[in-house]
């Protein structure tokens, strides 16, 4: 009896465990799936919410050309992005383009773990301007 007692508390306590992990990596997961939006979420948020747009391209491909309305351009890929952080609000809303969207969603995810909550990778630099967006 005892055993069998023991056997299911042993049995539950491991699955309050199991449930815990999985419910942490879960949440975890959705956070960093927020950080990508496409570019009609971006339209929309922009809508509603102004917001720091931020190129992390080098500073020749800004050159070449970026959105209008960016408003810097700190480079991910030698520093100068990270460099930057702590002069940035932690209370605005930040928009991040590159080329293809995969430097800017690694700073999207630099600046959640830094304790910035409205963080956005809008994806690439030719993707936005096809889809309207104003260049220079």
């Amino acid at each position: 009896m005892w055993k069998t007692i023991l056997t299911i508390a042993t049995l539950l306590i491991l699955g309050i465990i199991m449930f815990n992990i999985f419910n942490k990596s879960n949440s975890e997961t959705k956070s960093t799936m927020s950080i990508d939006i496409s570019t009609v979420e971006f339209k929309e948020k922009r809508a509603e919410t102004e917001g720091v747009i931020i190129d992390v391209r080098t500073q020749d491909e800004y050159n070449e050309g970026h959105l209008a309305e960016a408003d810097f351009q700190y480079d991910l890929m030698n520093g100068e992005f990270q460099s930057q952080l702590d002069s940035l609000d932690k209370d605005k809303t930040y928009y991040l383009y590159c080329r293809s969207g995969n430097r800017s969603g690694q700073a999207a995810r630099i600046m959640k773990k830094a304790g910035f909550e409205k963080v956005y990778n809008v994806g690439g630099f030719e993707e936005l301007a096809g889809a309207g967006f104003e260049t220079e």
